[in-house]
């Protein structure tokens, strides 16, 4: 069918998460509160959850972004500098590219794309031909050909939270991305060491599945402002199969990662996340090797206070016994020396 023939039968999908493909076994339980799951190849659906629901998107906009500005064909070896006016106005969040900064477009994109760079996507639009305006201008109208009529841009960052998109929607924009070998490249360096002449900085990929290598990823994305929460959007190869996976307005940061691989682990690859260590008993106490620290303090506390009570005894039972032998000396004229020593501690 193709990603082109999917949304005759959007509308159908009211809630979720959904199974609609034949894939055995319990469909993964997801915490995001958007999902999306396709066969990029077929176009095939196989798990959708309120996937026609229109959000805010965050930093996943920025694939967007590097869509237009790479098929605007400008030098990616023309230098631009970070002013002023890139700086975060919106959310005044934070970044590591000082005003001043002078770096190519083509390290400005992969900024961007790999670390969020908010400040490299907007002087990325500001560069644009036209400008800010006509670098939105283009993204709307790239929506429009790629067949999102729902989805809207207002900036190159996702700042603004008036970018909106389905989970569809970011699946289309997912695939045509993946057919761009700069974006390809940019979005899976695990890192990227940047310079201008004053600094020198490394910048790591915003997702820590593409930092941990166990992944066949294509093209990668997270995003995160108040209105969309956690995001990620991601190409990647699962179970010999090209994927089309996005997760929107997770719960937690990590959440959006369990997904992926909950759902990596639904089509038999990968393995489920070791579980918490069980407690085993051992003579009636809790094993120090398996035990939460926590769980084993609160064990031992009554075993510890009896252990320190008995020490307590005995010490003062030694005690009575030592004054009482001093006692018998001093009657008979003997000398007593002092149990306390007079030698230095170092």
């Amino acid at each position: 069918m193709g990603l082109s023939g999917m949304t005759t039968w959007m509308g159908m999908l009211l809630a979720g998460p959904l199974l609609l493909a034949g894939i055995p076994g319990p469909v993964p339980a997801l915490k995001s509160a958007g999902a999306l799951v396709l066969d990029q190849r077929t176009g095939e659906a196989l798990l959708a959850k309120h996937a026609e629901a229109v959000v805010p998107i965050a930093s996943l906009t920025k694939l967007m972004t590097a869509l237009v500005v790479l098929e605007a064909r400008q030098d990616l070896n023309a230098r631009l500098t970070v002013e002023p006016g890139d700086v975060d106005q919106i959310r005044h969040s934070r970044s590591h590219l000082p005003v001043g900064t002078t770096l190519t477009r083509r390290e400005l994109l992969e900024l961007a794309l790999l670390a969020s760079e908010n400040r490299a996507a907007h002087a990325l639009g500001r560069n644009y031909p036209g400008g800010m305006a006509g670098c939105v201008a283009a993204m709307n109208a790239k929506a429009r050909s790629l067949g999102l009529q729902q989805s809207r841009f207002m900036d190159t960052s996702g700042l603004h939270g008036g970018n909106m998109a389905s989970a569809w929607d970011l699946a289309k924009i997912l695939d045509a991305a993946s057919k761009v070998p700069e974006i390809r490249h940019a979005s899976t360096l695990e890192e990227l060491e940047v310079a201008d002449g004053r600094w020198r900085r490394t910048f790591p990929n915003t997702n820590a599945l593409v930092r941990g290598g166990s992944w066949d990823i294509g093209v990668s994305k997270t995003g995160f402002i108040d209105e969309a929460g956690p995001c990620l959007a991601m190409q990647a190869q699962v179970a010999g199969r090209p994927l089309l996976m996005v997760f929107l307005d997770a719960p937690g940061r990590f959440s959006r990662l369990g997904d992926a691989a909950r759902v990596r682990q639904w089509l038999g690859e990968g393995t489920p996340r070791p579980a918490r260590p069980t407690l085993v008993k051992a003579k009636g106490r809790v094993s120090r090797a398996k035990a939460p620290r926590a769980l084993r303090v609160a064990k031992d506390a009554p075993s510890r206070a009896k252990g320190r009570k008995a020490a307590a005894g005995k010490a003062a039972k030694g005690k009575a016994v030592n004054e009482k032998a001093m006692k018998a000396k001093a009657s008979k004229g003997k000398p007593v020396k002092s149990g306390r020593s007079t030698r230095r501690r170092h």
